[in-house]
């Protein structure tokens, strides 16, 4: 994501991540992703673990409004926080490649977290 001219311009680096890793890797790397922008204490990412590390994603220009909006986006148990799930299903969302490819990623995933937490 990059801004010009006060817009946000997405680049959609998840189907060549998808590519390169397969679905697992990719569920790895969104994994990662979410580590970064989330609150330790709590294990989600709430409005200010992303406000104090939007400037990973290079997102530090982004109001306050803009940041909530994209918590909004994702919440779907309107707990005001993102939880790991609603922050890979928001990633896929923003990605229109992937969203043809969603289901056979999504069971990928759903077999990965099954085997992850059958090893628990």
């Amino acid at each position: 994501m990059a801004a010009l001219n006060n817009q946000l311009e997405f680049h959609d680096h998840l189907p060549l991540i998808e590519e390169k890793l397969g679905g697992n890797g990719l569920i790895g790397e969104l994994c990662k992703g979410f580590q970064l922008l989330m609150d330790v204490d709590k294990g989600v990412i709430t409005f200010d673990s992303l406000k104090n590390n939007s400037s990973v994603l290079g997102l530090q220009d982004l109001s306050d409004d803009d940041l909530l909006s994209m918590l909004r986006e994702g919440d779907y148990d309107g707990d005001g926080v993102l939880n790991q799930m609603e922050f890979c299903v928001l990633m896929f969302r923003l990605s229109p490649d992937l969203m043809e490819q969603s289901e056979v990623l999504l069971e990928e995933a759903l077999e990965h977290e099954l085997l992850k937490n059958s090893r628990q």
